[in-house]
C-alpha cells in the first residue's frame, strides 16, 4: 500500500466502556492493538479522533492528531479504526473511491485527494466519492463479520481472526530476530507450532507450553511461574506475570504488566490489570487497571446453550449478540471483591466497584459503588485517589489529560438502577 494513511476514529457505534479512555484503534483486538496491526502494513501519517479523546491520543502517539497540515498534497488513504481487519479489504482502492459497511453505511476506508478532502470526509461530506464493493466483503472467510466494531461484544466476535493473523505475522519474524533460549530443565514443550520465548523472559521449571493448536509468543521480561500451562494460540505481553499453576487456554491475549492466575481462556487483557488468584475467566475482555478479587469467576455459556443477549448501555435495548460463548466486558478501573460471580454477557462500565454478594449481571452503569446495601455513585475524589495509587504501583503518574477525561466520564455517568433499600 503506497498511499500515506490517516487512521480515524469516527466515534460511532456504542463501544463504551471499551473506548471511554482510548480511541477505537488503540483497543487490543488480538495480540496487538488495531493501530499496531495497521502500522505493520500501512504508511501512517496522522490520526483523527473525537475531541473528547484528542489530548489522551496525543499523549500516546508521536503521530499528529487531528492535524493534517503536514500531510503532503496528493492521494491519502483513510482507514476506520473500528475496522480491526481493514487491510484485508482496502488494497485495491483508488483515488476517489470509498468502501462502506453494507449494513450501517459507515465508511471503512476511502482514498481522497489532499488534506482538505480529509477534513471534508471526516466531517461527513463524501460528495464526489464513488462507492466500491471490495471482493473480500463477499466472503466472510476472508474478512470475518462484523466489519466494524459497533458494540462491546464485537471484540469477542473478531478476537480469533485478529489473534491468529497477528501470531502468523509476528511469530516467524520474531523467531528470526529473537534467539529463544533452550528451555530449562523441567520445562515441557508440546506441539509443533511456533514458540517464541525471548532471553529476557523468565520461565520456571514445570511450565508447559502447548502449541498443538497454535503458536505462543512470550514477550520481553515476562515471567512464567512454576506449574503454569499455556495453550496456543496465545500471547503473553511484556512484563506480565503468569502465576503459579495458572492455566492459559487458547485464544488468550494478555497485554503488558498484568498478573494472571487461575483459569483464563479466550480473553483479551488490554494491559495493566490483575487477576492474580484462582477463579475462571472466559471469553471476556478486561480493561486497564481492573482487578478481580480472589475466587472471582465468570460464566461464558448459558445453561440453555442459547445465543447471549446483551445491552450495550444500562438504559439501552436488549440485543442479540450472535455469540453462544460470551463472558464479560470489563471496563477500565473496575474492581471486584473476593468470590464475585459474573454472569454470562455482563457488561461492566468504567470505574465500577462491586462488593455485593449478588452476582454481576446485565449492564452495570459506570462509577457505581455496589454493596448489599445498594448502589451509590463512586465519589469522584475518592475514585481519582484510588486510580492514582494503583497507577503509581506500576510507576506511572496520571496525566492531567487522563484525569480530565475521567472527570468528564464521571459527569456523564448513567443513572443507577434501584438496588437494595
Amino acid at each position: 500500500m503506497s498511499f500515506p494513511t490517516v487512521v480515524f476514529d469516527d466515534g460511532k457505534g456504542e463501544l463504551a466502556p471499551l473506548t471511554d479512555l482510548r480511541a477505537s484503534f488503540d483497543l487490543r483486538t488480538g495480540m496487538t492493538t488495531t493501530l499496531e496491526r495497521l502500522t505493520g502494513s500501512l504508511r501512517l501519517v496522522a490520526l483523527a479522533v473525537p475531541e473528547s479523546l484528542e489530548r489522551l491520543t496525543r499523549e500516546r502517539h508521536a503521530l499528529p492528531v487531528n492535524d493534517f497540515s503536514g500531510v503532503a498534497p496528493g492521494p491519502v488513504l483513510l482507514v476506520n479504526g473500528r475496522s480491526p481487519l481493514a487491510t484485508a479489504m482496502v488494497p485495491a482502492l483508488r483515488v476517489g473511491e470509498v468502501l462502506r459497511d453494507p449494513g450501517s453505511g459507515d465508511i471503512i476506508a476511502a482514498v481522497v485527494d489532499g488534506p482538505a478532502a480529509i477534513k471534508r470526509l471526516l466531517s461527513g461530506d463524501s460528495a464526489g466519492l464513488s462507492p466500491v464493493q471490495s471482493p473480500a466483503l463477499a466472503d466472510a472467510s476472508i474478512v470475518p463479520r462484523p466489519l466494524l466494531l459497533s458494540r462491546p461484544w464485537h471484540i469477542r466476535a473478531l478476537r480469533d481472526p485478529c489473534l491468529d493473523a497477528d501470531l502468523a505475522w509476528h511469530a516467524p519474524a520474531r523467531l528470526k530476530t529473537i534467539a529463544s533460549p533452550e528451555l530449562g530443565a523441567g520445562v515441557l514443550r508440546v506441539g509443533r507450532d511456533a514458540l517464541v520465548v525471548p532471553r529476557s523472559a523468565e520461565v520456571f521449571p514445570s511450565v508447559v507450553f502447548d502449541t498443538t493448536f497454535g503458536p505462543i509468543i512470550v514477550d520481553q521480561h515476562a515471567v512464567i511461574r512454576p506449574g503454569a500451562i499455556i495453550c496456543g494460540p496465545a500471547y503473553i505481553g511484556p512484563h506480565s506475570h503468569i502465576l503459579d499453576r495458572c492455566l492459559i487456554k487458547p485464544h488468550t491475549s494478555i497485554g503488558p504488566h498484568c498478573k494472571i492466575a487461575g483459569e483464563v481462556g479466550g480473553t483479551i487483557f488490554q494491559g495493566f490489570a490483575n487477576k492474580a488468584h484462582d477463579g475462571h475467566l472466559g471469553d471476556s475482555y478486561v480493561g486497564e487497571w481492573a482487578n478481580l478479587g480472589a475466587g472471582t469467576t465468570n460464566s461464558n455459556l448459558l445453561n440453555t446453550y442459547a445465543e447471549v443477549v446483551c445491552r450495550a448501555s444500562p438504559d439501552g435495548p436488549n440485543e442479540r449478540t450472535g455469540e453462544t460463548f460470551l463472558g464479560a466486558i470489563i471496563g477500565d478501573h473496575c474492581k471486584f471483591a473476593i468470590c464475585t460471580r459474573i454472569m454470562t454477557g455482563a457488561i461492566v462500565h468504567t470505574g465500577t466497584m462491586w462488593a455485593a454478594t449478588a452476582p454481576v449481571s446485565g449492564c452495570v452503569a459506570a462509577f457505581g459503588w455496589v454493596t448489599d446495601a445498594g448502589t451509590r455513585p463512586y465519589a469522584l475524589g475518592k475514585f481519582i485517589e484510588v486510580a492514582r495509587t494503583v497507577m503509581a504501583r506500576r510507576k506511572l503518574t496520571m496525566s492531567d489529560a487522563y484525569a480530565e477525561r475521567l472527570m468528564e466520564l464521571h459527569g456523564l455517568r448513567s443513572p443507577f438502577p434501584e438496588r437494595g433499600s
